[in-house]
């Protein structure tokens, strides 16, 4: 099962590339199991397996790893190739500057560049020439692919202090909250990450064995699946679990767990961009989408699962996470959709 869900804005943006070139993108999305029609619902979402996979074909089908969206083409390999240069890299630091210099060597540029000043560290974009990224979806990839393949190299997450982007806050804005974890400043000079300079001390602990597996589900995995392991928001996540049919734990039992007090745990969520209350919801969310796309299971009994007593009130939640009923989301999945 997968854990978080993907909006469906994201599934729309990553194609604007595809569909630019002439590829039919019904086409790509049924190769990767998602369905047309769901994607009429306009809170729809899909779920990490299916946004990996929907990566995947699309890097395959354009040979391209800029989706369409770069001012030139990077074929399918070029991630890959980085990432056999920096395994030997022993520090964070290394893998930044060697990564820089890799991605330098093809003209326009495309990448992320390291810099530091005092106690801090900036990974900045760099892009020459045009692109074609309306939904800033390349420049959004840009820096979580650089940003998670770091934290997957070192063994821990690279805590972000800032992400600024050199745009106005788009209409899915409140989705970059899930995605970097920190305050947020846009229409800002730079398009940047900043972190606490230490990180870049860390060892690489990762090895070419290691690399291999890696790659064979990168960096489609990298946008799909966060590594929320070493967030509060992903603790909380993992002591929650999935059973929603027993009672959930408190918010002082969960502090007592993490060994920190509840005013401190709800100071971190905060920093964090979230709340108790917006995990146990978006839990229940991303759960029932899941069993939604299991036909066999009635809608009354994933209310059941998803912890809700009376479906009524099911009926009405799900309808305030997607805009729509249970039974409309199921025939979205299905591609019988009427409206």
């Amino acid at each position: 099962m997968s854990n978080l869900t993907v909006s469906r804005h994201f599934v729309q943006a990553s194609l604007v590339g595809a569909e630019s070139l002439g590829f039919d993108t019904r086409e790509l999305l049924i190769e990767a199991g998602i369905s047309p029609e769901l994607l009429r619902i306009e809170m729809a979402r899909v779920n990490s397996d299916q946004f990996s996979r929907l990566m995947q074909v699309l890097w395959s089908r354009l040979d391209d790893e800029f989706m369409g969206m770069g001012p030139r083409r990077a074929r399918s390999g070029t991630f890959a190739t980085m990432c056999a240069l920096v395994i030997d890299c022993p520090t964070l630091e290394a893998v930044y500057r060697q990564a820089y210099q890799f991605s330098r060597l093809f003209e326009p540029m495309v990448t992320m560049e390291l810099n530091t000043s005092g106690e801090h560290a900036r990974l900045v974009t760099r892009i020459e020439g045009d692109i074609h990224d309306p939904h800033y979806f390349l420049r959004e990839s840009l820096l979580v692919i650089w940003h998670r393949l770091g934290s997957w190299l070192i063994g821990q997450p690279i805590e972000l202090e800032r992400a600024e982007f050199d745009y106005p806050r788009p209409s899915h804005g409140d989705e970059y909250r899930h995605i970097f974890h920190c305050p947020l400043e846009f229409e800002s000079s730079q398009t940047a990450l900043t972190f606490d300079k230490r990180f870049l001390s860390a060892p690489v602990i990762r090895d070419k064995p290691e690399m291999r597996q890696f790659l064979k589900t990168s960096p489609a995995d990298l946008l799909s699946r966060p590594d929320e392991s070493n967030t509060f928001t992903g603790k909380i996540r993992t002591l929650i679990g999935r059973d929603f049919s027993r009672p959930l734990p408190d918010f002082e039992w969960i502090a007592a767990e993490l060994h920190t007090s509840p005013q401190t745990l709800r100071r971190r969520l905060k920093q964090e961009n979230t709340s108790f209350q917006e995990i146990k919801d978006l839990l229940r969310r991303d759960m029932a989408i899941y069993y939604l796309s299991r036909q066999e299971l009635p809608i009354n009994d994933i209310a059941s699962k998803v912890g809700f007593t009376e479906p009524s009130t099911f009926h009405r939640a799900f309808k305030k996470w997607t805009g729509v009923t249970p039974g409309a989301y199921r025939e979205g999945e299905r591609g019988t959709l009427v409206k």
